[in-house]
């Protein structure tokens, strides 16, 4: 935090606040929606499944047309916008006595589908070299969001219902839209778009990148899982003996216990040049979690099972949006980041459909079966992975008239050293480089673009 400036500090603090205050409210319906929506009109497995997972089909459709919109109207009206949408949807769920309704409100929460805007302010207000850690700051308030969710959603269930944990997120909604409307600076500027946001053009060229859909296709999976197991793990607690009201006991421990072990993890990984096999390593701890559910049924067993769960879970949700920013092509980061977030809704859907359709036909072990065979499929695909050194991302201004000195750029520019990737976008005078910090020399990259435009 040190090197932000006291723009950019504040910046990241509002938006980490908007982010985190936003995804708890949506978290804290996982611990506790299987047990308290029993007492719902219309009540069953599948339309629990449907109502957890609702919000995450509307986030798809919605995330890449909401963030077109705010480089068109503004960041803070569509986040406006999409927060009083999803206070909208939590007051009818609080107000629901049905399944029906819950689901409707649930879908009306997902369709303020802010994460694009959101990003893109971020990236509006702050400089290039600093981005990645305000980014690594709203990340990081997603994961204490998910971890408080678990402990205060059990709580608050106990205390005011199913009704009072959607009033609760409705206040959520309403403290962000003050943040937004009152703390968050405005845009000074606007970040090169095709870094930040996702581009018409570009989305066909992202949805053919093999490395980028198996990426894309990992998160759909990992958000699956989490949400499908959601949609018995509650019940199989109270099975067990643990009264919904202590549910947040068992949870605590158990987050806390995944992040001391995914630590080491990704400091190992990141050191010793190991990403890929930490990465398989993850995936394998999934399968493994699921795998002990099935074969030995059990309190104590089930909770090993989850501290596996969460600890290859925290890896991946921490390693796959970084791989997906490294792997996409200079000027793509946008298009690549747009579909890996629908990607992830969109799996929250699935999983939500998955699990309530196979809880209600088969029951809980036919659940945590078919999730270890979706994550061996995961782990074979994953095993022909590529992963790329680290590189830098620059973007820098240009002076161009025509395509043709635009191609005489950037070939002046790819046979400098370090230079991995270069893109150059005409219409925003900008040219996109994915660079070896070792060898690469900025200002001569600037001296052969100064001598292009002159």
């Amino acid at each position: 935090m040190h090197q932000l400036n006291s723009l950019e500090k504040r910046a990241a603090m509002a938006l980490a606040l908007v982010f985190s205050s936003r995804m708890l409210g949506l978290f804290m319906l996982l611990p506790v929606f299987a047990l308290y929506g029993t007492e719902l009109a219309g009540f069953s497995p599948l339309w629990i499944g449907l109502a957890i997972g609702a919000y995450g089909l509307t986030q798809a459709i919605l995330q890449i047309p909401l963030g077109w919109l705010s480089d068109r109207i503004g960041r803070h009206k569509v986040m406006l916008g999409g927060l009083a949408l999803f206070a909208l949807g939590s007051v009818v769920a609080a107000l629901a006595d049905s399944v029906y309704m819950v689901t409707l409100g649930r879908i009306l929460q997902g369709a303020g589908a802010i994460a694009g805007a959101v990003l893109a302010l971020a990236a509006d207000l702050t400089r290039e070299e600093q981005r990645p850690k305000v980014m690594a700051i709203i990340g990081a308030s997603i994961g204490l969001s998910f971890a408080a969710a678990m402990v205060l959603g059990p709580l608050l269930a106990k205390w005011a219902g199913l009704s009072g944990v959607f009033w609760f997120t409705a206040v959520l909604a309403c403290c962000a839209m003050l943040v937004v409307a009152l703390l968050l600076p405005k845009s000074v500027h606007k970040a090169p778009m095709a870094e930040t946001l996702a581009l018409p053009q570009s989305l066909g060229a992202m949805l053919k990148h093999r490395q980028l859909l198996q990426l894309d296709a990992g998160v759909l999976l990992l958000h699956l899982m989490l949400t499908a197991i959601f949609v018995a793990l509650p019940a199989l607690l109270q099975n067990y003996g643990l009264v919904s009201v202590k549910h947040w006991q068992f949870y605590l421990p158990l987050l806390l216990g995944s992040f001391v072990l995914m630590i080491p993890m990704m400091i190992i990984a990141m050191r010793k040049a190991q990403e890929k096999g930490f990465f398989l390593l993850a995936i394998a701890l999934l399968i493994s979690a699921m795998l002990v559910i099935v074969v030995l049924p059990g309190f104590w067993s089930l909770t090993a099972a989850l501290l596996l769960f969460f600890t290859g879970f925290n890896f991946l949700e921490a390693s796959l949006p970084a791989l997906v920013s490294r792997i996409a092509p200079a000027g793509q980061r946008g298009s690549a980041m747009g579909i890996y977030s629908s990607s992830q809704f969109f799996g929250a859907f699935l999983g939500g459909v998955l699990g309530g359709t196979l809880v209600q036909q088969f029951g809980y072990q036919a659940l945590f079966a078919v999730l270890a065979v979706i994550g061996l499929i995961w782990l074979a695909v994953a095993g022909t992975l590529i992963i790329p050194l680290r590189v830098q991302r620059l973007s820098l201004a240009v002076s161009l008239q025509t395509e043709q000195q635009a191609e005489q750029l950037a070939a002046d520019l790819t046979v400098l050293a370090g230079v991995q990737e270069v893109t150059l976008v005409l219409a925003e005078q900008r040219c996109y480089l994915k660079v070896s910090s070792a060898q690469f020399d900025t200002a001569q990259a600037q001296a052969v673009i100064a001598a292009a435009g002159a």
